[in-house]
């Protein structure tokens, strides 16, 4: 199977390409088609993850409609409506296009944790239990459940990663009474998560949730619970003390670790080997989390 890198659709403009999407203007709405490319240290590789698209587009529409009670992106979701819809269609849209509402993306990203790991366990090792303003408990170990949920905002870097910040730094970019509601749905929508996850033998580690501004107030956007946005660990082998396998890219990032890649573009080409691991990876999340074949 050839991986879809790129999308043009005539009849309208050139997209805005993501390090996955690639978005279309349709006036009053966009058309946001999920492209199989792939990035590791935030650079795109040459060659992506065949279907990949398809198995984020599909994740993200089950899980949108399982949280039907807050409001979401979602305008059209099948096939035949949105090609409709199109001058013109071509089946390597097929299973990976969606039209959405517009919204004004907020400028912070909405992250909640499950479970100690990645960057804020780094800064929880140097910084110490009250990073930022946490007050988290003494002696965490990498991937140690916490006592609870917590909300931990981040920026949204142009170039380079996205940073940790205080709620109330998120506050003052977003406004206080924004980032009290991002919160309370950001922890909502994960707390229910994770209770699926466990019934399919995953751990929700952590999730990044974005949401926009529309005259109605705040929705949902970009994607849902994907590997891509989420943590997801086999609860069967899960063992605190240092990183977990997860569902996602990480042969990916596991083989570039083995080269010696300065982690700049452009980055190198993977093999088949990688790709084929990772696409498993992709497709066991898609089956066990949403019953996707």
């Amino acid at each position: 199977m050839t991986p879809v890198l790129d999308t043009r659709i005539p009849g309208l403009p050139e997209p805005r390409r993501g390090k996955v999407r690639d978005v279309y203007d349709l006036g009053d709405h966009l058309l946001l088609v999920a492209s199989d490319r792939i990035s590791a240290f935030d650079v795109v590789l040459p060659n992506g993850i065949p279907d990949k698209g398809r198995i984020l587009t599909q994740m993200s529409t089950v899980w949108f409609k399982r949280f039907s009670e807050i409001p979401n992106h979602l305008v059209e979701t099948e096939d035949s409506a949105i090609a409709a819809k199109l001058e013109c269609w071509s089946p390597k849209l097929a299973g990976r296009s969606v039209i959405a509402r517009k919204a004004v993306p907020l400028e912070i990203e909405c992250v909640v944790r499950g479970h100690i790991c990645g960057s804020l366990f780094k800064e929880y090792r140097t910084q110490g239990p009250n990073v930022h303003k946490l007050s988290l408990p003494e002696g965490l170990r990498d991937g140690d459940r916490l006592p609870e949920p917590i909300f931990t905002p981040a920026t949204k870097a142009q170039t380079g990663h996205d940073e940790n910040i205080s709620f109330d730094r998120a506050a003052e970019i977003v406004g206080r009474d924004t980032a009290e509601e991002v919160r309370r749905l950001s922890l909502h929508i994960y707390k229910k998560a994770a209770e699926l996850a466990e019934k399919s033998g995953l751990i929700l580690a952590d999730t990044k949730f974005e949401f926009g501004r529309t005259e109605d107030g705040i929705i949902w956007i970009d994607e849902a619970l994907t590997p891509d946005s989420s943590r997801y660990w086999e609860a069967a082998t899960w063992q605190p003390g240092g990183p977990q396998p997860s569902f996602d890219k990480q042969p990916v990032r596991d083989w570039l670790d083995g080269l010696d890649w300065d982690k700049t573009p452009p980055g190198p080409e993977l093999p088949a080997e990688v790709v084929q691991a990772t696409q498993a990876r992709y497709a066991e999340a898609a089956r066990r989390l949403c019953g996707l074949g």
